[in-house]
């Protein structure tokens, strides 16, 4: 019986400074999604002469803007990692999120991923010795260069 078992090696990982471009990319990508909606909201009060609704955007608090930051985080994080293996910085990095075994994340991994993010200063984690940052040790995942993974495993696409 032959073992297909697919093994990551250094050359696939991710440099720290492709993911340090990954975060500050992602974090940017996050604080406009965030602009636009609540410059959406604040023009949609406005136009429909609900000033009631803009009013209320403009006056939130900074704990209801970091909470409504939170909820645009965890979404494009989840959703885009979950759907593509990837989000945009990494689309750009062209790295892709991928399980130890060499296959996309399934719901658990990535939630997990997305929920460890928010530990206080989980971000600089993967700057240390280990260039895998903890939402990477606690969900099992690797982020790797797609070009390079996609040669070494044999396939021609790959999310």
């Amino acid at each position: 019986m032959e073992n297909n078992k697919f093994i990551i090696t250094d050359d696939l990982v991710a440099s720290r400074e492709q993911r340090f471009m990954n975060f500050i990319l992602d974090f940017l990508i996050v604080y406009v999604i965030w602009l636009a909606v609540g410059t959406t909201v604040i023009i949609i009060g406005e136009i429909s002469g609900i000033y009631a609704l803009s009013n209320w955007a403009e006056s939130t608090t900074t704990y209801e803007k970091l909470f409504f930051l939170i909820i645009i985080m965890f979404s494009y994080y989840f959703l885009t990692e979950m759907f593509f293996s990837r989000t945009f910085a990494k689309y750009f990095s062209k790295t892709i999120v991928i399980t130890k075994d060499g296959l996309k994340p399934g719901f658990n991994a990535i939630l997990i991923r997305t929920l460890t993010r928010f530990i206080p200063v989980e971000c600089l984690t993967f700057l240390g010795v280990n260039v895998r940052g903890l939402h990477d040790l606690f969900s099992d995942t690797y982020v790797v260069r797609k070009h390079e993974f996609n040669k070494k495993k044999g396939v021609v696409f790959f999310p």
